[in-house]
C-alpha cells in the first residue's frame, strides 16, 4: 500500500511512524508513505498556503497550492488516485468503516491534511472522494486524524499482524462488533482480586462461552 500524504508538517508524523506497527510495516515494506509538503506548492514569496475565507469566517487553506499539489501527484504516478480529506465531517469512522475502506481503497490514495476546519469546498468538489472524521469534534490541524486512519487500517494489511488476532478483537465480526471481553494475566490474585475461575480451567468450551457473556 502506498499513501501520498499532504500537510504543511510533515514531520509531525516521525515519532509515530517510527515506532511499533507502522515502522514493521513500513520496514517490511507493506506500507509506503510519502510526503508532499504544501508550502511547496504555494505561489507567493512567504509560501503561504491559507487565506481569509468569503463571509469574514476565518482563515482556510487556499485552493490554489491544494490543487497544485493534487494535480503534481497525479502526474508523478501518471494516473488519478482516490483522495480523502478528513475534517469534522458527516462519515464518522468506527471498525467496520475502516474494513469497508481498506477493500475499496486502491492498494494506492492521497490523504489531505488540512488546517484549520475546513478547506475550500471546490477542492472537496473536483477531488475528494471520500471525507472522513474520526469523531465530532474540531482539531487545529488533522495530521493527528490521518494517523488514527493509517495505523487502523494498516493492522488489516496482510501478514503484518498475525490474522488470528484481528479475528477476536473489539468490534470485530466475530464479537459482533462488541467491544472484547475483560483480559487478565498472571499473578492469579493483585490487591485481592482474584482472576475468574473459569479462565484458570481447562474447559475451553466454558472459556468460550464466559467470553461471550462477558463482551463490553
Amino acid at each position: 500500500m502506498k499513501i501520498h500524504i499532504i500537510t504543511i508538517f510533515p514531520e509531525s508524523f516521525d515519532s509515530y511512524i517510527k515506532t511499533s506497527i507502522l515502522k514493521k510495516a513500513i520496514e517490511e515494506k507493506k506500507i509506503e508513505i510519502i510526503f508532499y509538503k504544501l508550502n511547496n506548492f504555494s505561489t507567493t514569496k512567504t509560501k503561504r498556503v491559507d487565506t481569509k475565507s468569503y463571509g469574514w469566517h476565518g482563515q482556510i487553506i487556499s485552493r490554489k497550492p491544494l490543487s497544485k499539489a493534487i494535480e503534481h501527484i497525479f502526474n508523478v504516478v501518471w494516473k488519478k488516485l482516490k483522495v480523502i480529506y478528513f475534517s469534522p465531517s458527516w462519515d464518522l469512522l468506527n471498525q467496520e468503516k475502516i474494513e469497508k475502506y481498506f477493500s475499496i481503497l486502491d492498494d494506492e490514495f492521497i490523504i489531505i491534511c488540512g488546517h484549520y476546519e475546513w478547506i475550500d469546498q471546490r477542492i472537496v468538489d473536483l477531488y475528494v472522494d471520500f471525507s472522513i472524521s474520526i469523531w465530532e469534534y474540531v482539531l487545529t490541524s488533522w495530521e493527528l486524524a490521518s494517523l488514527v486512519f493509517i495505523d487502523s487500517i494498516t493492522r488489516l494489511i496482510p501478514w503484518v499482524l498475525k490474522e488470528k488476532s484481528l479475528e477476536e478483537e473489539s468490534f470485530s465480526k466475530k464479537l459482533n462488533r462488541k467491544k472484547e471481553y475483560p483480559q487478565y494475566t498472571k499473578p492469579e490474585i493483585f490487591n485481592w482480586k482474584k482472576v475468574p475461575d473459569i479462565l484458570l480451567s481447562w474447559n475451553h468450551k466454558e472459556i468460550q462461552k464466559w467470553k461471550e457473556d462477558n463482551l463490553f
